[in-house]
């Protein structure tokens, strides 16, 4: 049967000389891999659409096991992500975290805009660090993960400075800090953002000037939080971690 998609190449991995399996996130199947014969060859119609983060339009005939990718035309190829190496580290674990966290086949239109938005957004020129905060504060949910963001996760107080508890799975009032000598100190920007960034509807998205105090606090909160919380352990946040620090340097 054959089906045509909207998709983006989330990860790709050679088979034998000549073929790539790649999966792709679409909007009507979900994540789906698929055999695409002889993408390897620089000759072949399929060696361009099936490079990492590409955007386009595919045809798929489905089977009982692997599906086949028969032909693909492009939309984006996120040239200027491709074209840098700061922007590819961001992008790579983007892509890697919804691999990792997503089901095969499994239909999802709102994360698919997501991602399709935050890649489009990377090749734009936007905040790399605020793009990779909003999405990994969305795939939360994703995950069947709920921190606590709108109240003290301790006595419920909706007023009140706020740190951050691991411990409680979110924000913790000035009047609970003792509840948690190790939670996270914050700023009250940082707090807001968080609530903001788990929130916002990203296509709303415009021009965001955050302070690197503040980049440096909302990284330690998300980091720490999907140590404790989600399981994953992904090379690509530990590459990005390498180059945002050897960006610092810079």
């Amino acid at each position: 049967m054959l089906h045509k998609c909207e998709g983006i190449v989330i990860r790709t991995t050679d088979y034998g000389e000549a073929n790539k399996i790649v999966t792709l996130y679409t909007r009507e199947l979900g994540k789906v891999g698929v055999m695409a014969r002889g993408a390897k060859k620089p000759s072949s119609r399929l060696a361009a659409v099936t490079q990492l983060f590409t955007y386009g339009h595919f045809l798929i005939q489905k089977g009982t096991g692997l599906g086949s990718l028969q032909q693909g035309e492009m939309i984006s190829s996120m040239r200027a992500i491709r074209e840098d190496i700061f922007l590819t580290a961001h992008a790579s674990y983007i892509v890697d975290l919804t691999d990792k966290v997503t089901e095969e086949k499994k239909t999802n239109p709102y994360l698919f805009e997501l991602l399709l938005q935050t890649l489009n957004y990377m090749n734009e020129g936007y905040d790399l660090d605020i793009l990779t905060n909003i999405y990994e504060m969305k795939m939360l949910n994703v995950q069947g993960l709920y921190p606590v963001l709108d109240r003290c996760s301790f006595c419920g107080s909706t007023e009140g400075n706020y740190d951050f508890s691991i411990k409680e799975g979110g924000l913790i009032c000035h009047r609970c800090f003792e509840k948690d000598p190790y939670r996270i100190k914050i700023h009250p920007g940082t707090a807001r953002l968080l609530r903001l960034f788990y929130l916002l509807d990203l296509s709303r998205l415009g021009e965001v000037s955050v302070k690197q105090e503040t980049k440096a606090e909302l990284k330690q909160v998300i980091h720490a939080y999907y140590d404790e919380y989600s399981g994953l352990y992904l090379k690509t946040r530990k590459f990005l971690d390498q180059m945002d620090s050897f960006r610092d340097k810079l």
